[in-house]
Order: structure tokens, then C-alpha cells, then sequence
């Protein structure tokens, strides 16, 4: 109910009728504040007439007035700077550590609002639990809040790849190297693709580019995919067993303890040693995708970043244990270079802008998300059958943003859509 409380307050849905203290005097809120998720009062900073005198202060909002003691505010300073005291139930007057009174307002949610707000959040069965009133929803206010989670998902990917710039020292190869292998993971093996290119250091990799044979040595090795190959029967692994053992010796490096790899209820072609070859692939030559990926204007030119034939042992092989059943050379799919455009290059093209003040590429970035066909996953599937269907990849993420950081953690209070439906008669 507090929480329920705090949104009223917040987004200020309370009638005219509500806003005077217990004692009769008039409540005009200039600002209500700004929302405190740690420790202390619940909004800071709120600008509030009471009775024809402003206060500048903070706000406390309880379901019973008596909860302040309960809480024990009332003899922590840190509620000393409270101005006004909202509460649901007003069974006693609350005082400042001092001993001074604070104001108090009553401000009782409607029973429907209630009631609309678990039956939204407080049903975990729910597959999506606005379907059912999603239609309802006028499509300008859909619109604007896809759009709006586009950028949000799209900022946060290109937030990752400059704070990998960042720990490098400015070094944007090697944040283009780490965002590249985590995106070779798909998902299912983001984490650990991610961690091998974070102690797989590029430079030690670009330093033996002419040999792809090192290259791929160093890789699986880091991967922790050799242990236990030293005896193997076939050449090339018994070839990447010694190199690894001489590289790791010379470089420093050692692989990280515990990676799981996952491969159960995987396609073959998807299995991580053909992701982390088309990495070695990628790095080998001195890493061209670099700055070709920078330079990208068009989706054709996107496209031909992910055109990739492995060749040797990778044309034949999906592991390093199949015996050679029959690989494809060719790396990626169609889909699969629609996914690595949407995470790799977009999220590149944007954040180098964003770092270097070019607005064309972060233009660029955006209108190949919008040009892009949606994704076909579980997720977009959810929304679909809700009748909210993405027309692009830009809106396809966009779904998944909400999915991930409003439906799932049920965070329907700070979701336009869910204020939307909630936020009519959220006071009686």
C-alpha cells in the first residue's frame, strides 16, 4: 500500500478535494519531490504550501500514522527536515525529534485502484498482465512508450561498450572485440563468450594475426575448452594443445575457473567452439572488423561484416570431438547476422557517436534498427497474442526491454502503459 501511495504522490493523482492537513489547512504542492529508493524519506526536496507558507523539505508517506514510531522517526534526525507526513490511516499526531509537530495529510487510495493493482502485479501466473485491457490503450500512448524503450535498450548496450572503452584506457578496438564475442554467444553463452574476450587480451591476439592456427590456440585454451585434449589422436587439437601451453607461458595468460558453457538442447552449428572460431576468424588478419564496423552506412554493408567462411578445421567440424561430421563453412545465417547487426554494430555505431559527438552515426544506428525486421523469439510471441506486434527490430527491442525490466519485475507502476490503466481514480 505504501508503494501505491508513493506512485499517487509522485505522479500527482490525488483530487483537489484531499489536499488539506488533519487540521483544515490548504496543501498546494509545487513539487512533490523526488522519489528515494535507499534509506531515509521517501521524497526529497518537495516544495509544498501548507496554509499559505511554503516549505522546502522532504515528504514521509505510511499506511498509519502511527508508523512513524513503529519506525522510529521520531527520534532520528534524519526526519527532521519532513514537511509533511502523508498517511492512509490518521490514528496519531507525529513529531520531530525535537518534539515538534509535523503536518499530516489523509490520503486514502480508491478501492478499485487497489484491486486493478494486484490484480496486474499480484498474479504471477499472468503471462502479461495488462493483456487483457491492452487494447484499451490508446495507440499514440503505445507508440510513445515503444519508442522511448527502443533508445533506452539501444543506450544501454552502447552504455556497455563505452565502459569497456573506458577500462581500456580509450581503447575502442578492444571495446569492439569484447562487445563482438559477447554477441557471438547468442544469448545463451553471452556471459562466458564475453569473459574469454575480457582475458583474452586483442593485443596479444593481433600480435600473432598472420597465424591463425595461435590465434585459435590462445582462444580455446582461455575458454578452457583444451583441458584434457593434450592426448588427443587428432593433429590440430594436439596442435592448439602445445601452442596453448607455449602462448599462455609467454603471455601470462590463464583461463578463468568454472565457465560453463552451455551446449544441452543446442543445434550443433550454434555450439560455442564455432562461435569462438569465427572470433579467431574475425581477429585474424589484424582485425579489419575494427573499423570497418565504425564505418558502417547500410544494412547491406552491416550484412557484409557477418559474411564469414571458416575454412580448415571449422569448414568440417562443430566441436573439437565430432570427428568431422559435416559443418557448413558458412558462419552465420541470415537471422543470425540480423541479430549481431542489431547487437553489435547499432550498439557500436551509436556509443562511438555518442563518445565522439557524431550525430550521423548515431543516426545511422537507429535507422538500421528501423529497418530491420523484428526478431521472432518467445518474448515478441508474448506481446503478440496481447495484439502488440512489432513492425522492426527498433520495436522488437523495444519489447524485449519491456518484457525484461517492467513485465517480468512487475514494475507496472513505472511503466507508461501500466500508469495508463492505473492511474484513473487512484484516490478516493
Amino acid at each position: 500500500m505504501e508503494e501505491l501511495m508513493q506512485y499517487v504522490w509522485r505522479f500527482r493523482l490525488w483530487p483537489p478535494s484531499v489536499m488539506v492537513t488533519v487540521d483544515g489547512q490548504r496543501i498546494d504542492v509545487i513539487d512533490p519531490g523526488e522519489l528515494n529508493r535507499g534509506s531515509g524519506p521517501d521524497f526529497f526536496n518537495a516544495k509544498i504550501s501548507i496554509g499559505g507558507q511554503m516549505w522546502i523539505g522532504n515528504v514521509e508517506i505510511h499506511v498509519r500514522a502511527s508508523d512513524w514510531m513503529r519506525h522510529g522517526h521520531d527520534s532520528d534526525r534524519a526526519y527532521d527536515n519532513v514537511v509533511l507526513h502523508v498517511v492512509e490511516v490518521d490514528d496519531c499526531p507525529v513529531y520531530r525529534s525535537d518534539g515538534q509537530l509535523i503536518p499530516q495529510m489523509v490520503m486514502r487510495c480508491a478501492a478499485d485502484f487497489s484491486q486493478r493493482y494486484a490484480q496486474m502485479v499480484g498474479n504471477p501466473a499472468l503471462e502479461l498482465a495488462c493483456a487483457a485491457e491492452l487494447p484499451s490503450v490508446p495507440q499514440i500512448n503505445i507508440s510513445d512508450w515503444i519508442c522511448a524503450l527502443g533508445y533506452e535498450r539501444l543506450q544501454a548496450k552502447a552504455d556497455r561498450a563505452s565502459a569497456v572503452a573506458r577500462a581500456a584506457g580509450g581503447n575502442w578496438m578492444e571495446a569492439i572485440y569484447v562487445t563482438l564475442a559477447r554477441a557471438l554467444g547468442f544469448g545463451t553463452n553471452a556471459e562466458p563468450m564475453e569473459l574469454l574476450a575480457r582475458t583474452t587480451p586483442l593485443k596479444a591476439l593481433l600480435r600473432h594475426s598472420d597465424e591463425p592456427t595461435a590465434v585459435e590456440a590462445m582462444l580455446f585454451g582461455q575458454a578452457g575448452l583444451l583441458a584434457g585434449k593434450e592426448a588427443s589422436e587428432d593433429g590440430y587439437v594436439q596442435r592448439l594443445c602445445s601452442d596453448y601451453a607455449f602462448y599462455s607461458a609467454k603471455y601470462g595468460l590463464q583461463a578463468s575457473d568454472g565457465v560453463c558453457w552451455k551446449m544441452a538442447r543446442m543445434r550443433p552449428q550454434n555450439f560455442p567452439h564455432r562461435r569462438i572460431a569465427a572470433l579467431a576468424r574475425f581477429v585474424a588478419g589484424g582485425f579489419r572488423f575494427g573499423s570497418n564496423v565504425l564505418a558502417v552506412k547500410t544494412e547491406d554493408e552491416a550484412r557484409a561484416l557477418f559474411d564469414l567462411q571458416l575454412d580448415g578445421y571449422w569448414a568440417r567440424h562443430y566441436s573439437l570431438s565430432d570427428g568431422g561430421s559435416g559443418s557448413s563453412p558458412r558462419a552465420f545465417s541470415h537471422s543470425s547476422t540480423t541479430v549481431l547487426i542489431i547487437n553489435v554494430v547499432a550498439p557500436l555505431l551509436y556509443a562511438f557517436g555518442q563518445e565522439t559527438g557524431d550525430t550521423r552515426r548515431q543516426e545511422t544506428a537507429t535507422d538500421l534498427m528501423q529497418q530491420l525486421k523484428p526478431e521472432q523469439n518467445s518474448i515478441i510471441d508474448i506481446f503478440a497474442r496481447a495484439g502488440l506486434r512489432a513492425d522492426s527490430a527498433f520495436a522488437s527491442q523495444a519489447l524485449i526491454q519491456l518484457r525484461r525490466e517492467y513485465c517480468v519485475p512487475r514494475k507496472c507502476l513505472f511503466c507508461r502503459i501500466g500508469h495508463r490503466l492505473l492511474s484513473h481514480k487512484a484516490v478516493r
